[in-house]
């Protein structure tokens, strides 16, 4: 079983920063991926960026290249989304999800979801 906990969102102005982290417990952190995900209002969940067990990052949506990033720090069981240039339809929740089984791929654990708007 693993624990995700998450913190960090909130309301910021168009163009400023944000960071996310999510804490995890429970099996040993360094041994699987981590992902985020958001969903919009009216839309559904979907991948933003993964950090593989190694450090390897993989992005899945155009929108967020440059801009977000993720990292993790292995010591504090955490991973961090870091956003940059946040404009208002990065609005959403966000989620973070733990890969822990093979095939990859499957997020069979997850966050409560933290909200962050971004206003124009």
């Amino acid at each position: 079983q693993v624990r995700l906990v998450e913190s960090g969102g909130g309301l910021v102005q168009a163009g400023h920063s944000l960071r996310l982290s999510c804490t995890a417990s429970g099996r040993t952190f360094s041994n699987y991926a981590m992902a985020w995900f958001r969903q919009a209002p009216g839309k559904e969940r979907a991948i933003l960026i993964r950090i593989g067990r190694s450090g390897g990052i993989s992005y899945y949506q155009d929108s967020v290249k440059g801009r977000f990033t993720i990292s993790r720090d292995n010591a504090k069981n955490t991973v961090y989304l870091q956003m940059n240039s946040l404009k208002p339809e990065d609005t959403a929740v966000y989620y973070c999800a733990a890969d822990t089984r093979l095939p990859d791929g499957q997020y069979d654990y997850w966050g409560q979801g933290t909200q962050v708007t971004v206003s124009s």
